[in-house]
């Protein structure tokens, strides 16, 4: 494990176990095995907590998220919801809302500042294959299956994967996953454009930083690493930009409106030129944005 300085120390959680396995790279670990990894509501506010972190802790730059046992995420705990349709049904007024601010599990909806690549070891299903459509990155386990059956519960998958993946994958590919419930192969997903890479399976008692699919995505979190840390952020801006935008020219100049000043006044920018001009390689400071 990579030794960090923190500014801030962690926030402590139960169901998304936090480690640090390379420089300036976080890994969580949804960590309910015996339950597929299906997540109550206080799993969601803990890991708005960690990812609220992790865009405000300047020593981090990329953060990996799999799953531990077969599952990546199975989506919500239906034992839970159950309970809360029972509650609401009797008047009992719930504590905080079942989604955290950021979506399902603090990542559908998330904007964010830095890059999350998944490493998908398992089945990923309902609000499971939802936290997926908002990565940045996706790696999966050849043996991962993808697929979003909430019309088979008579529910809706609406934390905000449709959208999304109908600008991901077209709406076609969308419709045969969201209208028939049937899921979908590593390879399919990899074929539809969601996937960037497929892995050898790992077996269920692998240690989570040997299984394949989780060194395949911390060779691409170092890679992303070992950039400058500003043009990382500006340039997934960027990209956030353009899918959410309808018009690739108005995303532009949003992009330039809002972070060349920024980017010209950043340590990093004249560092990589000069680098470049003395013919070294670049010494990145951790980013002020």
């Amino acid at each position: 494990m990579a030794l960090h300085a923190f500014k801030h120390q962690p926030p402590t959680s139960t169901y998304g176990l936090i480690s640090f396995p390379a420089q300036h790279i976080m890994l969580v670990v949804f960590n309910r095995p015996r339950m597929l990894n299906a997540m109550t509501v206080a799993a969601q506010y803990e890991l708005e907590a960690i990812f609220a972190w992790y865009d405000s802790e300047p020593s981090l730059r990329c953060a990996i998220v799999t799953g531990a046992g077969r599952a990546f995420c199975s989506g919500m705990d239906l034992s839970e919801w159950n309970q809360l349709n029972v509650d609401r049904m009797e008047g009992r007024q719930e504590e905080r809302p079942m989604n955290a601010p950021s979506g399902f599990g603090a990542l559908t909806r998330r904007h964010g500042k830095k890059p999350i690549i998944a490493a998908v070891n398992g089945l990923a299903y309902g609000g499971g294959m939802e936290i997926l459509a908002n990565l940045d990155m996706l790696v999966a386990a050849k043996s991962a299956k993808f697929g979003l059956p909430e019309v088979k519960r008579g529910v809706v998958p609406n934390a905000g994967s449709l959208p999304r993946l109908v600008r991901t994958i077209g709406r076609p590919r969308v419709t045969e996953l969201a209208l028939t419930g049937n899921p979908i192969t590593a390879d399919q997903a990899k074929e539809w454009g969601l996937v960037n890479a497929i892995t050898d399976d790992a077996s269920e008692d692998c240690p989570v930083l040997q299984r394949p699919v989780v060194k395949t995505a911390l060779e691409y979190a170092t890679a992303i690493a070992s950039n400058s840390p500003d043009s990382v952020i500006i340039a997934r801006a960027g990209i956030l930009g353009g899918w959410e935008h309808g018009s690739a020219d108005n995303a532009s100049r949003l992009l330039r409106e809002t972070w060349d000043s920024a980017l010209n006044n950043c340590d990093n920018m004249h560092e990589g030129v000069l680098a470049f001009v003395e013919k070294r390689a670049p010494k990145w400071v951790d980013s002020k944005l």
